[in-house]
This record gives C-alpha cells, sequence and structure tokens, in this order.
C-alpha cells in the first residue's frame, strides 16, 4: 500500500513538473512572438515620428496650396496642366527624394517643379525641412522657394527657376567640339547652349557666393542652418553665373547657442567630413565647412571627390600609389609646393596668379582638417576668400 502511494505521489509529482516546464515554453514562445510582432524595424523613436507625420499629412485639405510670393498664385491641377501631368520631357534634374521639372505658369513665369517621392516617412520630413527654411530665407544665393501644393499624399514644391543648371555640369558637361551648341548638356534648358570650359574667375565668383550662402545661414538666428549635403550638383548657376545653394532636404535647425544637433548621418559621399565616418552621429555648422572646402578643391581641380584620382607613381620614398584620394592628393602636391600642377587642366593659364593659387588652396585645407573645430567659421572663410578675388 505505501509502495503504491509513493508511485502515485511520484507520478502526480512528474507531472506537475512536466506541465509547469510546458507552460514556461509557451510563454517564452507567446513572449516572442509578441515581441517580433510589436518591435518596430528601425529606430523605434523615428517610427514613431514617422507615423505623427503621416498622420499630420493625411489631416491637410486636398488640393492645398501656399504661395511665398504675393503675385503668385498657384494650384495642383495648374502645376499638372504646366508640367504636362509631370512629362519626362520636362525634367530637368533629380533633386533628391523626388524629380524636378521645368515649366511655365499661366501667369508667364517660369519655375522649378519638384515632385517629392511617395516615400511617407522621409519625404515627408524633406517636404517639412524644406517648407520650414526655404520659405522664410531671403539671401542672394540661396534658391528662392515660391511656394507648394499638396494633394492627398502628393507634395509639390515651386521654386524660381536658376537658367544655367548645376555647377556639376559645368564642371563636367562642357562641350570642347567645334561648331554649333553643345547639345550633350542633361539640363534642358543648356541643350542649345554651348557649354564651355568656366574661367578661373568665374570658379572663383561661384565659390565665393556659396561661401556668402553659407556664412548666412549659419550665422541665422534664433535658429541657425546646417545644410548637411553641400556638392556641386546643389549649387545652381543663374545667367550671370551667381551661385544658388539648393536642396534643403537634408537640412537641420539648431539653437544659435548649441554646438550640435543629434542626428542620422547622412551627406554625400566624397564630401561627408571624416566625423561622420567614425560614426559620430551629430552635425554641426563644421560639417557643412568640410563640405565646402572639398568642394573649393574640386572647383579647382576639376576632380570628383567622389571618384579616385589616378596619379603616376613616384619611386623610392617618394613613391605613391597608382589612385588616391582627393584630398590626400592635394595634400601631398601641396607639400612639394605643386599647387599649380593640380589646377584643372581646361583653365586657361595666363593671368593665372600663382600666389593666388596657393592662398585658395591653403583655405580649402584649413576648411578640410581632419579635426572639426580647427575649420574655421563660413563667415571667416568668406573674409579671407576676399583676399583671393581677381
Amino acid at each position: 500500500m505505501e509502495g503504491s502511494l509513493q508511485a502515485v505521489i511520484s507520478a502526480v509529482g512528474a507531472f506537475l513538473v512536466v506541465s509547469m516546464i510546458f507552460t514556461c515554453i509557451l510563454r517564452i514562445f507567446h513572449g516572442r512572438r509578441r515581441q517580433r510582432q510589436c518591435r518596430p524595424a528601425g529606430n523605434t523613436r523615428e517610427i514613431l515620428q514617422g507615423a505623427l507625420e503621416v498622420a499630420e499629412l493625411r489631416s491637410i485639405i486636398a488640393d492645398e496650396s501656399t504661395s511665398f510670393d504675393p503675385s503668385l498664385r498657384v494650384s495642383m491641377a495648374e502645376l499638372q496642366s504646366a508640367t504636362k501631368q509631370f512629362s519626362s520631357d520636362l525634367i530637368i534634374g533629380d533633386g533628391g527624394f523626388g524629380l524636378v521639372y521645368k515649366a511655365q505658369l499661366s501667369s508667364g513665369v517660369t519655375v522649378a517643379i519638384k515632385k517629392l517621392s511617395p516615400d511617407a516617412f522621409q519625404g515627408f520630413r524633406e517636404f517639412r525641412a524644406e517648407m520650414e527654411t526655404l520659405g522664410k530665407l531671403q539671401h542672394p544665393n540661396i534658391v528662392k522657394i515660391l511656394g507648394y501644393c499638396v494633394s492627398n499624399t502628393d507634395r509639390i514644391l515651386i521654386y524660381e527657376f536658376i537658367e544655367k543648371g548645376s555647377l556639376d555640369v559645368w564642371l563636367y558637361e562642357y562641350d570642347n567640339a567645334d561648331g554649333g551648341g553643345g547639345g550633350h548638356s542633361s539640363w534642358p534648358s543648356l541643350a542649345f547652349e554651348r557649354l564651355v570650359p568656366l574661367s578661373w574667375a568665374t570658379r572663383l565668383k561661384i565659390i565665393r557666393g556659396v561661401a556668402s550662402g553659407l556664412a548666412y545661414l549659419h550665422d541665422l538666428h534664433p535658429k541657425r542652418i546646417i545644410h548637411r549635403d553641400i556638392k556641386a550638383s546643389n549649387v545652381l548657376l543663374d545667367r550671370n553665373f551667381e551661385a544658388h545653394i539648393a536642396d534643403f532636404g537634408l537640412a537641420r535647425t539648431i539653437d544659435a547657442s548649441r554646438t550640435h544637433i543629434s542626428t542620422q548621418v547622412a551627406g554625400t559621399t566624397g564630401y561627408m567630413p571624416p566625423e561622420f565616418k567614425a560614426g559620430l552621429a551629430f552635425a554641426t555648422v563644421y560639417s557643412d565647412v568640410y563640405s565646402f572646402g572639398v568642394l573649393m578643391f574640386e572647383v579647382a581641380t576639376g576632380q570628383r571627390p567622389n571618384l579616385p584620382v589616378k596619379v603616376q607613381s613616384g619611386s623610392g620614398q617618394d613613391e605613391w600609389p597608382t589612385e588616391m584620394g582627393l584630398i590626400e592628393w592635394v595634400r601631398r602636391m601641396v607639400t612639394m609646393e605643386k599647387e599649380m600642377e593640380i589646377m584643372d587642366p581646361i583653365i586657361c593659364r595666363e593671368g593665372l596668379d600663382e600666389a593666388m593659387v596657393k592662398e585658395y588652396i591653403r583655405i580649402a585645407t584649413l576648411c578640410t582638417d581632419e579635426m572639426p573645430r580647427r575649420r574655421p567659421p563660413m563667415a571667416q572663410v568668406l573674409d579671407l576668400l576676399g583676399h583671393v578675388l581677381p
């Protein structure tokens, strides 16, 4: 009898233990399943922010239009008509997060129209950033935003039209052929204009204009603006080759009293400062200074910063790799006092002042210092450039 009782007790105990183990397994399984279902991809804060932005976008009344120019009245219907339903024949560029079209409004005004991509998170953040920045900016070297239209999920920005297109086009798509117009440009307004190599004086004028625009952005109060994507394709040139900084899709505002803002690493390969490569997720005005310094080197050398520079290998202690980055190449040439040899070969050498070139390269070198705090503020850069202009 006693043996039977112990057997029953053992069986019950074993059953309880197995039941507890089984219950724990079920709880773990359901917990993990719930975790997988509830865990958002990426950063939770960003996903929630994106959801709020989508909700805000949906709350916008269909066909809402706003103009920052009192003389300009636009509607989504008019923009669709002016762009021939956003015909690919009128595309003049890819401005990041969307395509840019050239269009003539019913009033006769020619404008650039940017249709943002339907990406609900990133696209709308860019839309908001451009509204909060460009709509209030008034500077001759900043592209003017004239207004915007929203219809359901479509977001359209309206800019002043800058006639000669991007600096990138003029640096790399000039036509060396004899005879008629260029016809090779990706910018339709230049299809029948002969693209000629930019003179050194014109390049200096463009660089000074970009510096003036950046100095303005960085010194705004109470909030200054960090552009975060300064590059040749984001510099537009008007009929007089005055520079206009464009595309504020990655721009961030920062209180004038603060030194940096936490954000995701952003920018374009070749122009981004070394602190971004190190994984530091914050932006400062000195990030823009570095990108501007890279642009200075690019304008002087005619070399794309995101492509390696091919060089002739030396010998012995002076042996160089056959390819290296633009900044490394320039710095090596400067140590050997060969600044004139790094200049774009298509620049006319007649009247090119060597002392001016060396000072220009020195300023660009200061801007691209590895240490952010050693880079000069843009107001100082603008002052320094005043000494190298012809």
